[in-house]
């Protein structure tokens, strides 16, 4: 029977190769050594007391990233609120060697890593266990045929909205006009969410507690417009 498109695992593939450059030593040191030790774990239910080893009903707070792209903006939160669990899902190597390295000089011990598929780390949590979940810069996917594949759609949206606590927050960014609209029409669409905003600099000044991104930087150094969606989970 074929699946609705509503359903997240219609299109599994929302992102291209996985490596980019080669590693040098000491990259390769990292993702030997230290992601091994914060990688989420293959099987099971995702919960505060898996991931960090706490007691159950201790109650720490967790907030996950879907494509941390280099690591700036889950280093930056996590650096933020120490009491809080994060995790990150980015599925290229490159990117995953990146937050490494944050990681490391930062030495965070409040972030768990998963190379490869939010929507297998989303599909693992329980319902509402996120305090906040983020989707920054994610890849546009420009042409019409192809937007299907972008995260943006009603099926991983409905995922987010089921694991977020009521009244949470799923914030949202990115540079590009064409999937602005499209997100702006997925999220008006959605019975889940509330826009946070009430005036334009709502949307087109960075939040403080909105670490930049090297994505970010970049669009801005292209001239290009950069938009911050803040939604509050009904």
């Amino acid at each position: 029977m074929r699946r609705a498109m509503s359903d997240p695992t219609t299109i599994r593939r929302l992102y291209g190769r996985r490596q980019g450059h080669a590693l040098r030593s000491g990259q390769a040191a990292l993702v030997d050594e230290l992601l091994p030790q914060i990688s989420i774990p293959e099987s099971g239910p995702i919960t505060a007391e898996t991931l960090f080893g706490d007691a159950v009903g201790s109650g720490r707070p967790l907030e996950l990233e879907i494509g941390f792209g280099s690591g700036e903006h889950l280093a930056g939160l996590a650096s933020m609120r120490p009491d809080h669990g994060f995790i990150g899902c980015e599925p290229f190597l490159n990117g995953v060697v990146g937050a490494l390295v944050h990681v490391e000089r930062l030495e965070l011990d409040n972030v768990r890593i998963h190379m490869g598929d939010a929507l297998e780390v989303l599909e693992r949590l329980p319902d509402a266990s996120l305090d906040r979940a983020y989707l920054l810069h994610p890849d546009p996917w420009p042409k019409a045929r192809h937007a299907k594949r972008r995260f943006m759609n009603s099926g991983p949206i409905d995922l987010i909205a089921a694991k977020l606590k009521p009244g949470c927050e799923f914030r949202f960014g990115t540079d590009h006009p064409v999937y602005c609209r499209w997100a702006m029409m997925v999220m008006d669409q959605s019975p889940h969410f509330e826009w946070i905003a009430s005036t334009p600099q709502d949307f087109l000044v960075r939040p403080d507690d909105w670490p930049e991104t090297r994505y970010e930087a970049k669009a801005r150094r292209l001239g290009h417009e950069v938009w911050y969606f803040r939604y509050r989970r009904r």
